[in-house]
């Protein structure tokens, strides 16, 4: 599409651009934007062949208060706040920095899948604002160098990566055919698999492989530990095999044959050789005799969609390929990770074998074989022609993380100290193991709503079937076992909620709960019956994610210690809940913790979860609390549904409401005292507290307290107002 053709497609695209007077003049500001805008616009559409049907959301333009040093500007979808050094003069600075956020947005805008590539967006940003000649000036950098350098800060946040990105971004005279490429993956809408990666953007190879190292986790998928090119893809070896395990009928029971060199699969092999030997001893033989036979599946059978996803450069043409002893295809780190998460939520028990590796498999008999008990390993060996060691691959998957070393040149028994060593440096950061939730149970199963943005699977009878593209019904894709978004965190919408929804990064199963049968004579709605029903939606996360959900959920504001106390509470009660669902795991709302899906981890959640375990054994209750005096009124009537005709008294104290009640039998009339959990009250009534008193009022009852929240255990006002240790809010909120 050329330029011409393409000023005629902008019509009605360019956003409302918003100001508050902090950035002036206004109107040059906004008209400086718009004009930003077609153009960026315009070159999208040139290179993409076209642009979304959707109109672009308001942008709101503003001044960054806390910008570090070495930024302009800044932006997140919807906002771009930027650095004016003269207040009524639009600099050349500040005019290249809008332009280059407004690179963002349009991108946020138009290529939704991309939005967790930062490398892409960067790219894109430099490319497009006028910014690159001044970042190419300066000594001269070799491709090697810049592709090092960027590979040491993957987020682009520095200004030796946006160097670096320049040079590289230098070695394609017009508009970089790997970035054309992308945008009309864009537009085509197809899924953005794999993140763009150096190589592919400088359309070169621009450095031999060098060490790489990724730790992703099981739960979660977040990358908890990334050092070298881990998206460089590179032959594999052997470590695919499990996938043809997993692709294929059941493996059969095969004879070695002797003399063969792809059956020396060392000492003692037994006489009858079963798919958990072969996988162990990474028998070839094994392998290609099973595709001789029959029943084998070379292509990988329904996980070849997973492995194409994540990156496997091509389709295996038969087992050798498959196996790895044709060096013809590769994959990244990043995407054999992806991949083996995949595979330990589908085939639990292919890992299960794996774990016997250190012991008498192609990593036993060494001086670090004992530090991989209850690690399951796969290893690799890719070869040149003299048998000389190319690449060597060492998969390693626990109850929590999944982790990936290449080294080249290297076997990997030669290298085998040191995935214990990551593991153990990786874990050094708290709560990394599973935590449990049933989500989003005061919505109606069948109008929750799930996109992945990376790679979506659901797994049913342990095979892959790839999720549809955009939001559908998460119910279906639960239905036959668990829902795992590769690459970046499921997307979940329902209806009442903003269109784009909530992340949840983590893992989605089914799971119906028994129906709730509210306590006799306790008034109940609803939402109150779903919320203490649970729901049908478990939800697996780390245990560090879950506690940061749930505190930015209870109370956002929170800092310091007082967000340390809460954050320990929060971690324990989720070892704790067996009384809030019958042992079942905890609910996402305020009957136990409210959670309201992941978001970034703030400093006071690591150190909670760092620090000791609680020396109590039961739910810790916890509320917003505070001294703010309140007065409500309400109708007798409710309250005496609730405690029961005839009250004449109501009294509370030590969390209980006492209340007296005229009972008349056999003609005469006497008063009872009984007492309730001062909850059933507050929640019945929908009070802000539990009361302090009562007074009746004729037909009506003045209740008089103070706070919010059932007032028992943590009160969150109260500790933020104390500035004492988490360990002392904690004794003086529980203390018996």
């Amino acid at each position: 599409m050329g330029w011409a053709a393409v000023t005629a497609a902008l019509l009605a695209a360019t956003p409302m651009f918003l100001t508050q007077g902090d950035v002036t003049p206004e109107a040059a500001l906004r008209a400086e934007a718009e004009a930003s805008w077609k153009e960026l616009e315009a070159r999208y559409a040139a290179e993409a062949g076209g642009l979304p049907t959707q109109p672009p959301a308001p942008i709101r333009l503003q001044r960054g208060m806390g910008l570090p040093p070495e930024r302009n500007a800044q932006s997140r979808p919807g906002l771009v706040e930027l650095r004016q050094n003269t207040p009524g003069v639009l600099e050349d600075r500040l005019r290249v920095a809008l332009k280059h956020e407004l690179a963002h947005q349009l991108l946020w805008w138009a290529c939704p899948a991309a939005s967790e590539d930062r490398l892409f967006h960067e790219a894109f940003a430099l490319v497009v604002s006028g910014e690159l000649p001044e970042w190419r000036d300066g000594p001269y950098q070799s491709l090697s160098v810049s592709a090092a350098e960027l590979a040491r800060s993957p987020s682009v946040d520095t200004p030796r990566a946006r160097r670096a990105l320049a040079r590289i971004l230098g070695e394609d005279r017009g508009f970089p055919q790997a970035l054309s490429r992308r945008l009309r993956q864009c537009q085509d809408g197809a899924r953005w698999a794999v993140p763009l990666s150096i190589d592919e953007l400088a359309d070169v190879t621009v450095k031999a492989a060098t060490n790489a190292t990724v730790v992703v986790s099981r739960h979660s998928g977040e990358v908890l530990f990334s050092e070298g090119d881990v998206q460089r893809a590179v032959p594999y070896g052997s470590t695919l095999k499990p996938f043809v395990l997993a692709g294929s009928s059941q493996p059969p029971l095969l004879t070695p044959r002797s003399g063969i060199q792809e059956w020396a699969c060392g000492q003692g092999l037994p006489r009858q050789v079963d798919g958990r030997t072969a996988l162990l001893r990474s028998c070839n033989g094994y392998f290609l005799d099973w595709e001789a036979k029959g029943g084998a599946a070379p292509d990988f059978g329904p996980w070849g969609a997973v492995l194409s996803a994540v990156g496997l450069t091509g389709k295996p043409a038969d087992m050798a390929d498959a196996i790895g002893l044709r060096s013809t295809l590769a994959l990244s780190p990043w995407g054999m990770a992806q991949a083996y998460r995949l595979l330990a939520e589908a085939h639990p028990e292919l890992i299960e074998w794996m774990k016997d590796n250190a012991a008498r498999g192609t990593l036993s008999d060494l001086p670090a074989s004992p530090a991989y008990t209850g690690v399951a390993t796969k290893t690799g060996t890719v070869r040149d022609a003299a048998s000389r060691p190319q690449y060597g691959w060492i998969v390693a998957v626990d109850a929590d993380l999944v982790a990936v070393a290449m080294r080249p040149g290297k076997m990997p028994r030669s290298f085998a100290d040191e995935m214990p060593q990551v593991l153990a440096r990786v874990r050094q950061r708290p709560g990394l193991d599973a935590a449990r939730v049933q989500v989003l149970g005061l919505a109606s199963s069948g109008d929750v709503e799930a996109a992945c943005q990376g790679v979506g699977f659901a797994i049913n009878q342990g095979q892959p079937r790839a999720v549809p593209q955009g939001f559908s019904r998460m119910r279906e894709m639960v239905a036959g076992g668990p829902a795992v978004c590769l690459g970046s965190p499921w997307r979940v919408r329902v209806p009442g909620l903003p269109s784009q929804g909530r992340d949840y990064a983590g893992i989605f199963t089914w799971s119906s709960p028994p129906p709730y049968r509210p306590p006799l004579g306790v008034p109940t709605t609803e939402r109150e019956r779903n919320a203490r029903r649970g729901s049908d939606f478990l939800f697996r996360t780390t245990r560090l994610q879950y506690t940061a959900g749930v505190v930015a959920s209870e109370d956002a504001s929170l800092k310091g210690e007082a967000r340390v106390a809460l954050a320990r509470v929060v971690a324990h009660n989720e070892r704790h809940a067996e009384s809030r669902h019958g042992g079942r795991p905890i609910c996402d709302t305020t009957h136990c913790q409210a959670f309201l899906g992941t978001v970034r981890v703030q400093p006071e959640e690591e150190k909670a979860l760092g620090l000791p375990e609680l020396r109590w054994k039961e739910w810790l209750l916890f509320s917003q609390g505070g001294q703010e005096p309140w007065r409500e009124v309400r109708p007798r009537a409710k309250v005496e549904a609730l405690l029961g005709p005839g009250l004449a008294a109501l009294r509370f104290d030590m969390g209980r409401v006492f209340f007296v009640k005229a009972q008349q039998e056999a003609g005469a009339t006497y008063d009872t005292t009984e007492s309730l959990p001062c909850e059933l009250l507050r929640s019945g009534l929908k009070l802000p507290a539990c009361p302090r008193t009562a007074s009746f009022d004729g037909p009506d009852i003045l209740f008089e307290g103070r706070g919010r929240g059932h007032g028992e255990g943590l009160d969150v006002e109260s500790a933020k107002a104390s500035g004492l240790r988490s360990d002392e809010i904690l004794e003086r909120a529980y203390a018996r």
